[in-house]
């Protein structure tokens, strides 16, 4: 067991919890980290046990949901403060995370953990220092740690978010550190206002993975485009995640609208599946 972790459970796991107990059976294999690893947990008849510790059945465990030990009984890993935000089970194993229902990660037809490889493999981190400017659940840092980026500089400004990451095995800076983070630095805060004190030339590529445009449109202006070009060295790399919201209801072209902007700050832009893979082009 990985220190001050606690077993994860969704619905699977406990259906095959009760299966085994069911069938008289005296343990059963499955994994207790979001299918990261297997475990062998002993089955009895009131209780199972894990660690040398005993965790009582469930009630009731819902669909798309991960529940936590949270000391004394095994809560949802989800936290209502100004919006609903919730850790969500995938079949893939790494889960996603929802904000007031809004799946913020792609699912459907891949893991967002590799996901995430495919677009950090796109601004090269070998030796980078690189700016993760929304790091949600740390999946793009912890492919830049896998990559041997030299340092990641992470900002995410929701401390629910970051709670959901301390919590989940597939983040890099998790309880149970599966991942090597002494080159990750997560600081809390807001990287409209925080890249204000960047210096220029400071970082070598950017991974920016915005919330929709609808919510926090500030991370898609002009002006937020021109701080990442200034901190950004010259023909550093930068992804930037668009998704196409609105293109079929209201017949939004977002790639476009914010291509058109990343050239006038300075980038040569070309479209790379869901997003824009861009080049600072000239100094600013």
């Amino acid at each position: 067991m990985i220190e001050n972790a606690g077993p994860l459970l969704t619905a699977p796991v406990h259906e095959a919890l009760l299966a085994a107990r069911a069938s008289g059976a005296l343990t059963v294999t499955c994994s207790l980290d979001l299918s990261r690893t297997e475990t062998v947990v002993k089955v009895g008849a009131a209780s199972w046990a894990w660690d040398d510790r005993q965790f009582p059945f469930l009630n009731a465990c819902k669909d798309r949901t991960v529940y936590h030990w949270a000391g004394s009984a095994f809560e949802a890993v989800a936290r209502f403060g100004t919006a609903l935000t919730k850790l969500v089970p995938t079949e893939w194993g790494a889960p996603t995370f929802e904000i007031d229902g809004i799946k913020m990660l792609p699912t459907a037809r891949v893991s967002p953990y590799e996901d995430a490889k495919r677009k950090v493999g796109l601004i090269q981190p070998r030796g980078k220092r690189i700016l993760d400017t929304c790091g949600g659940l740390g999946y793009f840092a912890a492919w830049c740690l896998r990559g041997h980026a030299a340092h990641i500089d992470s900002y995410e400004n929701n401390a629910d978010v970051i709670w959901l990451r301390s919590l989940n095995p597939w983040s890099p800076d998790s309880l149970w550190s599966y991942e090597p983070s002494n080159a990750l630095t997560l600081t809390r805060g807001d990287i409209v206002e925080r890249i204000t004190t960047l210096p220029n030339d400071s970082v070598d590529a950017i991974l920016h993975d915005p919330p929709r445009f609808s919510i926090a449109g500030e991370l898609y202006s002009q002006t937020f485009y021109g701080h990442l070009a200034r901190v950004l060295k010259h023909k550093g790399r930068l992804f930037h995640y668009t998704g196409s919201p609105n293109k079929v209801s209201r017949g939004r072209d977002l790639h476009s609208e914010v291509a058109t902007r990343l050239r006038r700050a300075g980038f040569t832009t070309e479209l790379n599946g869901d997003g824009l893979l861009a080049v600072k082009a000239k100094r600013t």
